[in-house]
């Protein structure tokens, strides 16, 4: 029976089942049923998630697949297909507006909606909540959780609890009852260096919270803490943001066979991600001054934030930094992983910086549309330095922050 009391506010937090094996087991009816891990190219040996017959077999996201396989040697191994995840995913959003306006994309599988202008429409927000998981299915022949309540943390904390094809409900005047018993941990935005703190004041479970004053928190993490305080209690303040905000930072990074002490190797894989992040830029017309160059070790990072002359999405400048980089800090060590990421990026300038050698950037921007032209015609890295040639295989991902019709729409 429905609860057809009004809320003052409601909001629904929507999550995709297993969402990139979901995907693969619709578009290939033999999967339906089989345990399936989906890794970067069938080459790749992190599993990034699997299906839910994957997991009742103890295998999880982050897992390698030379454990999964050991756990379940019949373990269906899928390549990524970000493309098409990210069409689903656009089409899933999309299809959420015909319910309610009210939408802040969270990941590429997860949207919060607020329902609470629309509960009249639809005679409740429960009822409202099941709009949304049917167009949801209309859209995309998937299953989905959903959590209700009267803020975002509950509602998410909510969506997963009977996963999958869950839904939820928790309302407002029972949602601190409800967290009383949950570990703070278990909240969104709560990890381990904030759950430390937390701990070492007597707050393990949410219903401690009320008993720390939140001039605590505020002090030590500022508006956050406020806002952590009345999470824990089932009232987090925090509105929806529909708005896509600029990307803070912008980069990629490489595994590489453990311990790879050759320079030659090592240069390859740092131009590759160089000229991955400068293409990314130059696609949405950004641009960077501030970069990280980073060469993980067992021990460890190595690296630095290096400037570079000016703002700049040209790859060959980037490399130089990363070049630097190396000399400066490898000293032989065996290395696992590059990263290269741009720190700063803003809109590219409408106009040539004063003191820029101006001739010299109009051939680079010559150069690079040309072959970000042809690269898009025939294929990434159709046309690239040398060196790539040698370049390890690095199936696209969807960044983590995807969000559609925006900036972060990216893979």
């Amino acid at each position: 029976m429905l609860n057809t009391k009004h809320w003052n506010r409601a909001i629904a937090l929507l999550d995709m089942n297993a969402f990139f094996a979901s995907v693969e087991q619709r578009d290939f009816p033999s999967l339906l049923g089989q345990p399936v891990a989906i890794t970067n190219g069938m080459r790749g040996s992190c599993i990034i998630t699997c299906s839910y017959e994957a997991r009742a077999f103890g295998i999880r996201t982050g897992m390698r697949v030379r454990e999964a396989l050991r756990l379940c040697p019949h373990l269906v191994q899928r390549p990524t297909r970000p493309k098409v995840y990210a069409k689903v995913s656009r089409n899933i959003m999309h299809s959420l507006v015909d319910v309610c306006p009210d939408i802040e994309v969270f990941s590429v599988d997860e949207a919060f909606i607020d329902v609470t202008s629309c509960q009249k429409l639809y005679g409740s927000p429960e009822q409202a909540a099941r709009e949304l998981k049917q167009a949801v299915y209309g859209a995309s022949g998937l299953l989905c959780s959903l959590g209700l309540s009267g803020d975002k943390t509950t509602a998410k904390y909510a969506a997963k609890l009977n996963k999958p094809d869950g839904f939820t409900v928790i309302p407002p005047w029972q949602s601190k009852s409800a967290l009383q018993h949950v570990p703070v941990t278990e909240l969104c935005g709560i990890a381990r260096g904030i759950g430390n703190f937390l701990a070492q004041h007597g707050v393990s479970y949410c219903g401690d919270m009320e008993k720390l004053p939140i001039s605590v928190l505020s002090r030590r993490f500022g508006n956050l803490g406020r806002r952590i305080w009345y999470m824990c209690q089932g009232a987090d303040p925090d509105p929806l943001h529909p708005d896509v905000a600029a990307p803070k930072s912008i980069g990629h990074g490489k595994v590489m066979p453990p311990n790879t002490r050759d320079r030659d190797t090592l240069l390859t894989y740092l131009q590759h991600m160089c000229s991955k992040v400068g293409t990314r830029m130059r696609r949405h017309d950004m641009q960077a001054k501030t970069f990280w160059i980073g060469l993980r070790t067992d021990h460890g990072w190595l690296g630095s934030k290096s400037r570079l002359s000016e703002f700049s999405n040209d790859q060959q400048q980037i490399y130089r930094l990363g070049q630097y980089v190396l000399d400066l800090c490898w000293q032989g060590e065996g290395i696992h992983q590059v990263q290269v990421t741009a720190l700063d990026p803003q809109p590219t300038a409408m106009q040539m910086d004063l003191f820029s050698t101006q001739e010299d950037n109009r051939l680079r921007q010559q150069l690079n549309c040309t072959m970000d032209s042809i690269n898009e015609r025939y294929g990434e890295m159709a046309l690239s330095p040398a060196r790539l040639l040698n370049r390890s295989d690095m199936p696209n991902v969807i960044a983590p922050a995807w969000k559609p019709d925006g900036l972060r729409q990216t893979i």
